[in-house]
């Protein structure tokens, strides 16, 4: 299996998610500068967080337009794994390979803090080594990560199952107290209808080695690699 970290102005995330993948996972991976088209070979295509483009516009809205990214809809389109990560997770609804939309955090303040997920669905590429109902820690970096959708989409993704990742209480308590940015149903990530791309807002690359205080995010990532592994067995 191989992995591509893509590299835009302004993505500062790359070498945390080039670094997981090769000295935790210790797979094959590479950087995808932004205005390189050809992904032959790559089996599993990663957004990392940042600021691209230094988030004028809306944030995602210039990367969208990347050369890159037209490449990146045709890998999904195959049945590739695609995995957005903060800024990633913003680029890929700005994109339209995710339903919805990231706005400015309800407070109005940017929160670099510790959060807890609650995974809702173990039936995924990204948390098949994971339970339905498990709780992790994760840290978020963002201020524009309220998850908005209008409400039919809101029900098509509830409905679908496509919702991966609540913001939640240690316990697993879903409620508005443990919502750190104001997300509609305090929803953190999502994934298309087909399963195979994901947006989250939290930082689980943050949080894969025991110096960092927390090894939570390994699951997610041990998920994909595992899901690779089985299809090319």
């Amino acid at each position: 299996m191989k992995f591509g970290v893509v590299v835009f102005p302004g993505t500062w995330s790359d070498k945390d998610c080039f670094y997981v993948i090769d000295q935790v996972l210790h797979q094959p991976v590479e950087y995808i500068w932004h205005k390189d088209t050809n992904l032959t070979g790559f089996d599993c295509i990663i957004l990392p967080g940042g600021f691209s483009y230094g988030d004028y516009l809306r944030c995602g809205a210039i990367a969208k337009f990347s050369p890159v990214m037209k490449s990146v809809e045709a890998f999904a389109n195959a049945g590739g794994l695609v995995y957005g990560i903060c800024n990633g997770f913003q680029i890929l609804c700005e994109s339209g390979l995710l339903p919805g939309v990231l706005i400015r955090n309800d407070h109005l303040q940017f929160r670099c803090e510790w959060t807890n997920l609650r995974i809702e669905n173990s039936d995924s590429p990204f948390t098949s080594k994971a339970e339905t109902g498990q709780v992790i820690s994760v840290p978020i970096s963002h201020g524009e990560g309220n998850y908005f959708a209008d409400g039919a989409t809101l029900d098509e993704i509830e409905k679908n199952d496509q919702v991966i990742f609540r913001y939640s209480s240690p316990e697993g308590c879903i409620d508005m107290d443990n919502n750190p940015n104001g997300s509609l149903n305090n929803i953190a990530g999502i994934t298309n209808r087909e399963g195979n791309v994901l947006g989250m807002m939290p930082h689980p690359e943050r949080c894969c080695d025991p110096l960092l205080g927390s090894t939570d995010g390994e699951v997610i990532f041990r998920s994909i690699s595992d899901t690779l592994s089985m299809r090319s067995s």
